[in-house]
C-alpha cells in the first residue's frame, strides 16, 4: 500500500512517487524548503501517473512544481531521474547528479535505443544461455534516457540550498555515480538505493566481463563509507525511514559475505559457465520462473560477486573464449 504524503518537520516533505509495474511500487521523492524554493531529492518515474502524484503530493503542502529550485538525483535509475527533465521545464530548476553517472547518461543520449535487443542476446548467449532460452519478452517499455545535468557533483560537494547544509557523499556501486546526500542541518542522511531498510540493491556487472571495474567492492567500501557516518534518521528512496544507520549497512555486507560463500561453493577446479552458477544460487523466485529480463539481472549480480571473487584471487576466468566459465584458483 502506498503511504501518503508527509509532513517530516525541519522544512522537509517526502511524496511518494508510484512506479508503473514494479514491485518496488513507489520511490520516495523528498522536498528540502530553502528560501528560493523546494529542492527535490529525486523525481520518480517518468510516467502520467507518476507525474499527478508528485504534482498533487507537493501541492499538499503548498509546493507548486514551478517553485521547485533543484533537483538532486541520487542516481541515473529511471524510477529517480525520469521526471527531473520535466520538473525542469515547468520550473527552470537545476538538475544535478554525481559526474560519474552523468556520464552514463550521456552515453545513452548518445547511443539511444538502437541495437539494445541484439547486445542483450549477445550478452546473454556468452554467459553460456541456450538457445531456447532467448526467445519471448526482453524487458518492460524502453524509457526515454534521463535529462542531462546543469550541475556534476564530486563527493563532498556541498548543494546550492540556501540556508541549509546539504552535502553529496559519493556512494558508488549500484550505479558508478549513486551519491548520498547528508543533510547536516538536520541530522538527516538521504541515502537514494545505497541503505535500504529491508532489502538490498542490484548490484550487476554488465557487460558480464567488463574489464578494470569491480562494481561490488565498489559497493561495499561506500557501505564502510556510511557505517562510519554518526547520523540520525536515515531516509532512503524506498519502503520507509529507519535509524541505524551503521547496523544496517553492516547487514548488508554480511549478506554479501554469506552471497560469496555461496557462489564459491558452486565452483571447482572444473569450469562451470556464468549462466549455470547463476542458475545454482538461491534467488526470491525460482530459476525456472523467472522471466528472461529476470535472469539476466541476476547474472549480472553473479558476475558482480565473481568479478570481487577475482579481485580478492579466490577466482579466476577459464581462459578467454565464450561462454564465460569460472573456476577457483
Amino acid at each position: 500500500m502506498q503511504p501518503e504524503p508527509e509532513d517530516l518537520g525541519g522544512g522537509l516533505w517526502s511524496v511518494p512517487v508510484p512506479i508503473p509495474d514494479n514491485p518496488l511500487a513507489y520511490t520516495l521523492v523528498y522536498a528540502v524548503e530553502s528560501p528560493k524554493g523546494p529542492v527535490l531529492i529525486d523525481a520518480g518515474w517518468q510516467h502520467e501517473d507518476a507525474w499527478a502524484s508528485l504534482r498533487d503530493g507537493l501541492g499538499t503542502f503548498g509546493i507548486d512544481v514551478s517553485d521547485v529550485h533543484g533537483v538532486v538525483v541520487t542516481h541515473f535509475h529511471p524510477d529517480h531521474s525520469g521526471l527531473a527533465g520535466r520538473v525542469r521545464e515547468t520550473s527552470g530548476a537545476w538538475i544535478a547528479m554525481h559526474h560519474a553517472d552523468a556520464d552514463v547518461v550521456r552515453r545513452f543520449h548518445a547511443v539511444g535505443q538502437g541495437g539494445r535487443r541484439e547486445f542483450e542476446l549477445t550478452a546473454l548467449r556468452r554467459a553460456g544461455a541456450a538457445d531456447s532460452e532467448l526467445t519471448g519478452p526482453s524487458r518492460q517499455t524502453p524509457v526515454s534516457p534521463p535529462a542531462l545535468p546543469d550541475l556534476e557533483l564530486s563527493d563532498g560537494d556541498l548543494l546550492d540550498v540556501p540556508g541549509r547544509r546539504l552535502r553529496a557523499i559519493w556512494t558508488p556501486g549500484h550505479s558508478p555515480g549513486h551519491i548520498c546526500l547528508h543533510l547536516e542541518d538536520g541530522d538527516r542522511i538521504f541515502t537514494g538505493d545505497h541503505v535500504l531498510p529491508r532489502i538490498t540493491p542490484h548490484i550487476g556487472l554488465y557487460p558480464y566481463d567488463t574489464p578494470d571495474i569491480d562494481p561490488l567492492s565498489d559497493f561495499l567500501g561506500s557501505l564502510d563509507k556510511v557505517s562510519a557516518m554518526t547520523v540520525g534518521e536515515v531516509l532512503p528512496a524506498h519502503q520507509y525511514r529507519f535509524n541505524g544507520l551503521s547496523d544496517r549497512a553492516q547487514e548488508i555486507i554480511g549478506h554479501h559475505e554469506e552471497r560469496f560463500a555461496e557462489v564459491t561453493a558452486l565452483l571447482s577446479s572444473t569450469p562451470v559457465t556464468l549462466w549455470d552458477l547463476t542458475a545454482g544460487l538461491s534467488w526470491r523466485h525460482a530459476w525456472a520462473d523467472m522471466p528472461q529480463q529476470a535472469r539476466r539481472m541476476a547474472a549480472a549480480e553473479a558476475a558482480a560477486h565473481l568479478r570481487t571473487l577475482e579481485t580478492r584471487g579466490i577466482v579466476r576466468r577459464d581462459g578467454t573464449d565464450d561462454p564465460l566459465r569460472y573456476v577457483l584458483r
